[in-house]
């Protein structure tokens, strides 16, 4: 099978990840400081960015461990501002998303006017891919400049700067992990997240 690379490393051969083949510095790294009260999973990205396409859309991470991770896990994605010309603009969108509870719906589509078709020019155009995902104007509209959205554009913003997010896609576990996207080597993109979402399971049993 041709193999497809990942993140700003080329991945080998694969090869299988158990508890005792994990270790700080390869798979992850502990990260300087603890952010407490962090989310259970949290991966910052943005739609601007290649490889969180290739992260969301065509290895499927998120997807993968979101499916695989405990009950009750709390996890979240959050939309960094530092990329593009509308990264704020995109960032309070994807607050839209996560407060109407669409984040699935309109993923797919902002990743595709963004890096496919470069539709995407203006926040006009953000709200006619939502719109186009099936989310009505008049709800979108309602959401934009509310309490609930404020707070998720601040949530947003504050976690990148708790966790001196500089670079994407990141995934961060128990507030303290910080995977290794270069640290797994898979044949396949299923691999590659099955691989991506035992590593965050046993994270998540350390923390």
């Amino acid at each position: 099978m041709k193999k497809i690379w990942l993140a700003l490393a080329s991945m080998v051969l694969a090869f299988s990840v158990s508890a005792a083949d994990i270790s700080e510095g390869k798979q992850y790294t502990n990260l300087s400081k603890t952010v407490n009260a962090a989310p259970d999973v949290v991966e910052f990205f943005s739609f601007y960015c290649p490889h969180c396409y290739q992260f969301s859309e065509v290895y499927k991470v998120n997807s993968t461990v979101e499916k695989n991770v405990p009950e009750n896990t709390n996890m979240v994605r959050y939309h960094v501002d530092f990329l593009g010309p509308l990264g704020k603009d995109l960032t309070r969108s994807w607050a839209v998303a996560m407060a109407l509870g669409v984040e699935d719906q309109v993923s797919p589509a902002l990743f595709k006017g963004i890096q496919e078709t470069q539709s995407i020019r203006s926040v006009d155009d953000i709200r006619n891919t939502f719109i186009n995902a099936g989310v009505k104007g008049e709800d979108y509209d309602a959401a934009m400049n509310s309490f609930v959205v404020n707070s998720l554009v601040s949530q947003q913003q504050n976690a990148v700067a708790d966790f001196q997010i500089n670079g994407v896609p990141a995934m961060i576990v128990g507030g303290k992990y910080k995977m290794k996207n270069d640290g797994i080597s898979a044949k396949s993109p299923e691999e590659y997240a099955k691989t991506y979402s035992d590593i965050v399971n046993q994270l998540l049993l350390k923390k």
